[in-house]
């Protein structure tokens, strides 16, 4: 006897027991969802803790910069002048009276009616540009050529130090080529242009001459063919604008104390970020589900053990030997805590005894030096950050293949119950036929004997 559906044949929830079976052996997936849960919050953890460490090892690494404690700083009073501070500069004070800047040299043509119509004879024709007083070698020119033609030659010539271009001024004959040096100064100045053979003439009431800049430094005349005078304060790149022109202004080069500063407190700031960091990572609550997700995690132990030893070890061979000689102090919560006050006075007053102490006399003497060491080994492709979320990857793959065959394994002992709950059925079923047969003939029987009497 066929059966449709699970407890038809039987009138038994055969369906409804099967699900129950069914929701009993998934339970045993439970534990392995957990664990694989609890693996991928450790692999978000300690990416977070990595985060934190990069950023901790990116102030490190400024204080391990021997240029940083001897960088210089610019401030400029005065308008129209800007200043900056490289290889080789030195403190002072410097007043900086423009006469005027530098500019570019130009010149024009007179004005023909078209852009397009016909300039060059028979034969063709050249112009030859005068730069800084000197002539170039002509630029040939072929019959017929028109001021655009002409223009895109000259422009064609990389190397002339001019470039050409077409204005109209809109009275009748207003299509003027216009000619500019592309660099300031009166050596770069274009000083003439000649044509032969061509409809057009120079206009020598446009002309504007090249020149150079005049300035005096400290009372000082100085020259320069460009308005970014490099040179003339060793080390200090000077930038004029038109601003300047008859103006005095005051460029003041001293020890960079704020940039100083501020990459010590990144210092504090990002360790203390860090340790924040594992302090919710290794938060213990009583209660697993808001508990920290690195709770007696041996490797976070192990880092945060390096880290305290090296802030705590002194730097032999300077004045200062510890953070706390210049104002950082390290809590007995794991954090560090800075005194402003002192850190300034150590800025202003003793920035070499703090480039000994971070930077050491090389990469790794100093304690800048010496942490750098070993957040590198932390960070490292080997280290404990990457080894172990490598770690709970892994383990994250092992659950999803235990969970696979667990789960195909589940799936075999419920279709076996199913197919057992099927028989069971059948069987029911067709013992309840013949308990209705026998049932009906026992009817007849005493029917047949009632009739008799």
């Amino acid at each position: 006897m066929a059966i449709s559906a699970l407890g038809v044949g039987s009138g038994l929830d055969l369906t409804g027991l099967l699900n129950q079976l069914n929701a009993a052996e998934r339970q045993k997936l439970q534990p392995i969802v957990t664990q694989k849960t609890q693996e991928q919050a450790k692999i978000s953890a300690f990416g977070r803790l990595q985060s934190g460490l990069d950023k901790f090892q990116s102030a490190v690494a400024k204080l391990n910069d021997a240029e940083l404690f001897s960088s210089l700083s610019t401030s400029v009073r005065g308008e129209g002048v800007t200043a900056s501070a490289g290889d080789g500069a030195s403190a002072g004070r410097y007043e900086v009276s423009v006469t005027h800047t530098a500019r570019a040299g130009s010149l024009a043509t007179e004005g023909v009616a078209g852009s397009d119509d016909p300039l060059v004879g028979v034969g063709g024709g050249s112009v030859t540009l005068e730069v800084g007083g000197q002539a170039l070698d002509p630029i040939n020119l072929a019959e017929g050529d028109t001021l655009v033609d002409i223009r895109d030659a000259i422009n064609a010539q990389g190397d002339s130090g001019v470039r050409a271009s077409i204005i109209n001024d809109g009275s009748e004959n207003g299509y003027r080529l216009v000619l500019n040096s592309t660099e300031t100064g009166e050596a770069a100045s274009i000083t003439g242009i000649t044509f032969d053979n061509v409809g057009v003439v120079e206009d020598t009431d446009s002309q504007v001459a090249g020149r150079d800049a005049l300035l005096e430094i400290n009372g000082i005349s100085i020259t320069s063919a460009s308005n970014r005078v490099e040179g003339a304060i060793q080390g200090i790149t000077l930038e004029l604008d038109s601003a300047a022109q008859g103006k005095t202004a005051t460029v003041v080069v001293e020890q960079d104390s704020e940039t100083l500063k501020e990459a010590v407190q990144e210092f504090v700031s990002a360790y203390n970020e860090m340790k924040s960091t594992v302090g919710r990572m290794t938060n213990v609550t009583g209660d697993a589900e808001t508990a920290g997700e690195l709770v007696g995690n041996r490797a976070v132990r192990t880092i945060e053990t390096r880290l305290s030893r090296d802030l705590g070890a002194l730097v032999e061979g300077g004045e200062f030997r510890m953070l706390l000689d210049f104002g950082i102090s390290l809590r007995p919560n794991g954090r560090l805590e800075l005194d402003e006050a002192k850190l300034d006075d150590a800025v202003a007053n003793n920035s070499q005894a703090l480039a000994d102490f971070f930077a050491g006399a090389d990469k790794e003497s100093g304690m800048a030096g010496r942490l750098d060491v070993t957040l590198g080994q932390i960070l490292g492709d080997t280290g404990l950050v990457k080894s172990s979320i490598e770690g709970s990857e892994n383990r994250v793959k092992s659950l999803e293949t235990r969970f696979e065959r667990m789960e195909q394994s589940i799936e075999r002992t419920i279709e076996r119950y199913r197919r057992q709950f099927g028989q069971l059925d059948g069987m029911m079923a067709r013992m309840n036929a013949t308990s209705a047969y026998l049932g009906q003939q026992l009817d007849m029987l005493a029917q047949m004997n009632n009739q008799r009497k």
